[in-house]
């Protein structure tokens, strides 16, 4: 049965660069459907520090003027272009980062396509999307816990399990950083396979909400600012097989203590950065502690689908955490402020009715 198309949705735009200030909400036409793009009614979205930085004006890839932002979002396909063929109207999908990044290598030309900074986002009611940009939502999930997929759960997934030839496996110990959304996926997709987790976090409530999640060792990073050295104590030792980075400048002396020969520190994001630390490491370190460094983005659509294929299959361990204060589309300036503030535990949400 044909749904009915709305004539108009609500949408919000960055119209500056003076971070949540910058954000103005409106009621527009219904975008016109492109041969390749699916009409999709949005249900649920979430929040990523990029979001903060594409407010601010200081995102380091490609932007454009008034965009819609947002690259995390789920919802019901409403129409589909002629020329598309992986989905039909009533389907529910999940949007990926990058619509242009099906599978393989990154390239820099890659870089000129990311939802919610060159491309139109998530944080509407209505939108029209690349069909190669769309993935199926996983069956037994809300569109809230889907939403948290696009960036923060891809990320994780491909931190672990991305790098050719060395997958993360049972026995291997991974070291995470706080109770954001990736820290918190790469916790769970760790202990899915057997791996052994060490979280770091700033709070006992945190802490909690880690261990009912499974992580073997939780440190609080205020109480031991030597943590990295902690963390390999814990191993016996031996040392990390993966570290994890989301902090940036500030951590990574720390994560280089934690790490074992051959490990390799994943770095991903620099959301405790502040003044580059004078004894942050460099590529020297590299070869002086015999580990791999990988910088990610987010991740491919093939990956996408893998890691929803996944979550399908273990829903009980894998369900998307989501921070008990979720916000209404009305709302995505105090989301911006609760994801800022870092009292989060999971991925930040929108509810779009």
């Amino acid at each position: 049965m044909a749904q009915s198309i709305p004539q108009t949705a609500k949408q919000w735009n960055v119209v500056g660069q003076d971070g949540i200030a910058s954000l103005k909400l409106s009621e527009q036409p219904v975008p016109e459907l492109g041969d390749s793009q699916v009409l999709v009614k949005l249900h649920g979205a979430s929040l990523n520090y990029r979001d903060l930085v594409v407010a601010q004006g200081t995102y380091p890839w490609a932007t454009i003027p008034n965009i819609i932002p947002g690259s995390d979002g789920a919802g019901t396909v409403l129409a589909i272009g002629k020329h598309v063929t992986r989905f039909s109207p009533g389907d529910n999908v999940v949007t990926a980062l990058n619509p242009k990044l099906i599978g393989g290598s990154f390239t820099k030309s890659l870089s000129d396509f990311g939802l919610g900074a060159s491309l139109d986002g998530t944080f509407r009611s209505i939108g029209a999307f690349d069909e190669q940009g769309l993935v199926p939502m996983p069956k037994g999930l809300s569109f809230t816990e889907a939403a948290t997929l696009s960036c923060a759960g891809v990320s994780a997934w491909n931190a672990l399990f991305g790098l050719p030839g060395r997958p993360l496996s049972a026995g291997h110990w991974v070291l995470t950083q706080g109770t954001g959304g990736v820290s918190i996926f790469c916790v769970q997709f760790a202990k899915a396979v057997g791996a052994r987790v060490i979280a770091t976090t700033s709070s006992k409530e945190k802490a909690k909400l880690l261990e009912k999640l499974g992580a073997d060792h939780v440190i609080n990073y205020r109480e031991t600012p030597d943590w990295g050295v902690r963390a390999k104590e814990l191993t016996g030792g031996v040392g990390v097989d993966f570290v994890v980075e989301v902090a940036g400048p500030v951590t990574m002396k720390q994560s280089v203590e934690s790490i074992g020969y051959d490990g390799v520190m994943v770095v991903m994001g620099s959301v405790g950065s502040g003044p580059a630390d004078k004894e942050m490491p460099g590529l020297l370190d590299t070869w002086m502690n015999l580990f791999t460094a990988r910088g990610i983005w987010a991740g491919t659509r093939l990956q996408l689908e893998d890691m929803g294929r996944a979550i399908e299959a273990n829903l009980e361990k894998l369900r998307p955490v989501v921070d008990p204060k979720v916000f209404k589309l009305e709302q995505l300036k105090e989301a911006y402020e609760y994801l800022s503030s870092g009292k989060h535990q999971g991925n930040v949400c929108i509810e779009i009715s």
